[in-house]
């Protein structure tokens, strides 16, 4: 078997991962065929924590947009997290996976709270590991706490999985002459304004030198391809 590129990893996937055909809500037999590209990974011998947002049920700044506090906005959005990472962690489990969720906000009947030293120890039993309710506090995204969570806990790379291909140089939604990096630096992505992932995370990554890996969470297998070494998506390196 090919050694994987890391040993540890935080994947960041949308809410959108778990949704059906609509867009919205939680399809279960999405979170099951997620939850086998996951065990797939973690079958690598791959240590995993995994960050999911909330698009597919409540989005904090859209509705901060259309009226509602956006301190309110922002905890719905947090709960919504923990909604999706129970529906993901119950989809592992039927996978045969241990898996344990950790909320930076308090729902005790249903979640450990975030505890870094407990964290690792869940990593260190081979468990994979959901950090949900973001960072805890409004303001910041899945994608700052995601980072936050992955250089607290050691991990040497962030995989975010996104409906795009990889990094590139304009919209390929809207553009069909975009063109793909296949590796690309922080300082490439600053300097072309490219938007890799909001401000506060992109920073805290270029600042710890922490990798980020963008690929498309519908390639099935992707995930794995990448890390046993294969040219899929785009690395942002230091």
């Amino acid at each position: 078997m090919t050694k994987p590129l890391y040993r540890r990893v935080l994947l960041k996937f949308s809410g959108e991962a778990l949704a059906g055909g609509s867009g919205f809500g939680i399809n279960p037999a999405k979170a099951l065929d997620l939850a086998y590209e996951i065990k797939s990974v973690h079958d690598l011998g791959v240590s995993i924590v995994l960050v999911i947002g909330a698009g597919n049920i409540f989005r904090g700044m859209e509705a901060a947009a259309k009226g509602m506090d956006r301190v309110t906005g922002d905890y719905l959005g947090m709960l919504a997290t923990v909604m999706n990472a129970i529906s993901l962690q119950d989809a592992l489990e039927h996978s045969g996976i241990e898996t344990r969720t950790l909320s930076a906000i308090t729902v005790s009947q249903i979640t450990e709270p975030y505890i870094r030293r407990r964290a690792l120890r869940h990593l260190d039993k081979g468990r994979i590991v959901i950090v949900a309710g973001g960072t805890g506090n409004p303001y910041f995204t899945t994608d700052t706490a995601a980072v936050l969570r992955a250089t607290e806990l050691g991990a040497e790379a962030v995989i975010k999985a996104t409906k795009v291909d990889g990094v590139f140089d304009k919209d390929p939604v809207l553009h069909t002459d975009a063109v793909k990096y296949d590796t690309i630096t922080f300082k490439e992505v600053l300097d072309q304004n490219l938007r890799v992932m909001d401000q506060t995370a992109f920073t805290l990554c270029k600042e710890n030198k922490l990798p980020i890996r963008v690929l498309n969470m519908f390639g099935s297998g992707s995930l794995v391809k990448m890390l046993q070494g294969e040219k899929i998506g785009t690395l942002v390196t230091e």
